[in-house]
């Protein structure tokens, strides 16, 4: 088993609360689980972990939601994310530890001005050509394999399409299951996903529940933007610590 010091136990049990807290239809918190992770363990062992607790999350969201979701985006991108997930695949594996650091910094911090940038422009999306779904669908897998963090890409294209509040989260639901799923066979091939690291899943599994049970208490009731402003600002300081 991964070894791990008091606190580092308590980073590992906040981010799987976030996970499942951000799974209930929480925006704007699913990054700052990653980057958490990347604090305590070296950046390539850290998306092994996150991926399984990622899963359980998805779980739970398909039971919740999955009336909501509207198949024709899911099966839209589905096959430009595999190939982007397959892109991932090969430039990890030959990643050292400082440049996945560095890629997984620099793709965090891109994520958080793009989710910036779609809070300004959220209600005024234009029309997209068809070049719109391979391209997200593509960098969403990339993203997805080498740091976890393809939330904010997919809020991007789930808001282009106009998808009702409930509907967004239903698809994001269902296509997360299935990519996140996806993935697990490539991250084992990797040595990402072993027997060390799905014991530490085991132990954090019961707070991506709670993390789950109390945030679809709360989804209708929270105050979501402060949430998303926290969110992006800890996110913000996280990537650049890693890439510094």
């Amino acid at each position: 088993m991964m070894e791990f010091d008091p606190g580092q136990w308590v980073l590992a049990a906040i981010a799987a609360f976030i996970v499942g807290f951000s799974k209930a239809g929480i925006g704007g918190l699913g990054m700052l689980a990653v980057v958490i992770f990347a604090q305590i363990l070296p950046a390539k062992q850290a998306t092994g972990i996150v991926l399984p607790l990622l899963c359980f999350g998805d779980i739970l969201a398909v039971l919740a939601y999955r009336q909501h979701a509207k198949w024709k985006h899911v099966w839209r991108l589905f096959p430009w994310t595999a190939a982007g997930v397959l892109i991932g695949y090969f430039a990890l594996g030959r990643l050292g530890e400082r440049e996945a650091r560095v890629l997984i910094a620099v793709i965090v911090l891109s994520l958080v001005g793009l989710h910036l940038l779609r809070r300004r422009r959220a209600g005024n999306e234009a029309e997209h050509g068809s070049w719109f779904a391979p391209a997200i669908g593509v960098l969403a897998g990339f993203t997805t394999l080498v740091a976890n963090a393809a939330g904010p890409l997919m809020a991007v294209y789930f808001l282009a399409m106009r998808l009702p509040k409930m509907d967004f989260v239903g698809t994001g639901a269902v296509f997360f299951l299935l990519l996140n799923l996806f993935k697990v066979p490539f991250m084992v091939n990797l040595g990402l996903i072993n027997a060390a690291s799905l014991t530490v899943n085991l132990w954090l599994v019961p707070v991506v529940l709670l993390g789950g049970w109390l945030g679809r208490k709360l989804v209708m009731r929270i105050d979501q933007r402060a949430f998303e402003n926290i969110a992006l600002a800890l996110s913000l300081v996280a990537g650049l610590k890693l890439l510094f």
